[in-house]
């Protein structure tokens, strides 16, 4: 399908939420896009995105307040606070801030939830291209149990389609590029809501602009697989994501069970990376303001497993404070050329906390294998070439180190430290 163009290798970039909550700014969007188009843009980083309630004028962490006005146009559309983003002021939209991030060379992305606003229901707004108003489309039993933004919408009811519609023909307006949305792969609730899912592809499918269609949040049921596919570019495999060992360690599970499903334009994603400089205003993931409570070995098992996943890489941290070591993850080449040209993943052997993982880069042949550790203390991993599907001798090269092992024939192995990984390419 076309959609899948849109995303030919898994999207790479930065998101508000677990340095701001709901509460972004302006001129904290423009300082982090700034910052990727100076330092990470010739790695292939290029999204910049601006998560939750952006409509909400009163934000201020990641903890929602209930039943609050939101701005909203004559349509039941929400806006984007003008206190918040003052480029938005007359109706303007995000179209100015896109259009920033445009002329850096990088693209804009926003987080919607699925549905429409309470407020427009309770007020029986009008929807754009229909005589539907929003009191009509909504399912007033369908909502997110976590924010009270929405209604969900039902999708029997003909003035759905022109809803949505409507929406991401506000969104090409403005020069949207990458669509978050929220409360629909999976609920705690409901589950999977495949019904307002297929409103979306069909609306993003007319609005005449190329948007790449991420859902949120996970787990998404791996028995929905193929329509995930069939509909979206990526989708949550875990709920919100943060820097606890327990979620990475989980995660290694997560990639056994869609690995399969990774292909190019359709990406099981292992949500954000909450590296760097969090939780500012985000009372999410257990503690306020701090730096990842992650060891420099749990960041490099993240980005390892992320990579020979090829999960899609969403960098959660405030940019512009990036120190040495959190810029050397997020500018790696040859581990980022995993990311990008591996094919054929999977995971090659697991024993005792001993976690091995490969591909082969698309270009050259060359084989990945990622050694993890899991356990609590040093550990020999071996890659062993039956595993690996390998004969012959091979160069060996570490990539995060950036230095050739030798040779090797038959396995390769290494000590491992506990919470660990060594990324390797194996070349003829």
């Amino acid at each position: 399908m076309k959609h899948h163009l849109f995303a030919p290798t898994p999207p790479m970039g930065w998101n508000s939420w677990d340095c701001y909550g709901a509460s972004v700014t302006e001129e904290e969007v423009r300082g982090n896009a700034q910052y990727m188009a100076e330092h990470l843009k010739p790695y292939g980083w290029e999204y910049v995105v601006v998560d939750i309630q952006w409509y909400e004028p009163g934000a201020n962490s990641s903890r929602y307040r209930p039943f609050v006005p939101l701005e909203m146009d004559e349509y039941s559309r929400l806006m984007p606070a003008v206190n918040r983003f003052p480029s938005a002021a007359d109706g303007q939209g995000f179209k100015p801030l896109a259009e920033y991030v445009h002329g850096l060379g990088l693209k804009f992305g926003i987080h919607i939830m699925r549905g429409i606003p309470r407020q427009a229901v309770h007020a029986a707004s009008p929807i754009l291209g229909s005589e539907a108003t929003a009191r009509e489309i909504a399912h007033p039993n369908s909502i997110c149990p976590w924010n009270t933004d929405m209604y969900g919408v039902d999708a029997s009811h003909e003035g759905a389609q022109a809803y949505y519609d409507s929406l991401f023909r506000l969104y090409a307006e403005w020069g949207v590029d990458y669509v978050k949305v929220d409360d629909i792969a999976a609920s705690r609730l409901y589950g999977i809501h495949l019904p307002e899912i297929e409103l979306i592809r069909r609306a993003i499918d007319r609005c005449g602009r190329d948007m790449v269609l991420s859902l949120s949040p996970g787990p998404a049921p791996v028995e929905h697989a193929q329509e995930l596919a069939s509909l979206a570019n990526l989708w949550r495999m875990t709920d919100d994501y943060w820097d606890l060992w327990s979620l990475l360690l989980d995660m290694f599970d997560r990639c056994e069970q869609w690995y399969t499903h990774v292909a190019p334009g359709q990406w099981p994603d292992c949500d954000m990376l909450p590296l760097g400089h969090i939780g500012i205003r985000s009372v999410d993931g257990g503690a306020a303001d701090r730096w990842t409570r992650f060891t420099r070995d749990e960041q490099r098992t993240m980005m390892s497993l992320w990579s020979i996943f090829r999960s899609p890489l969403m960098f959660g941290g405030e940019l512009r404070d990036n120190d040495e070591w959190t810029q050397s993850l997020l500018t790696n080449r040859e581990v980022l050329d995993a990311h990008r040209y591996g094919e054929r993943i999977r995971p090659a052997s697991r024993e005792e906390g001993r976690i091995v993982w490969t591909s082969i880069d698309s270009r050259t042949g060359d084989v990945y294998a990622a050694l993890f550790n899991t356990a609590e203390e040093t550990q020999t991993v071996t890659a062993s070439w039956e595993a690996l599907g390998l004969s012959g001798s091979r160069r060996v090269r570490d990539l995060w180190a950036g230095k050739d092992l030798g040779e090797a024939a038959g396995a390769v192995s290494l000590e491992v430290p506990p919470h660990g990984a060594v990324l390797l390419k194996l070349a003829e």
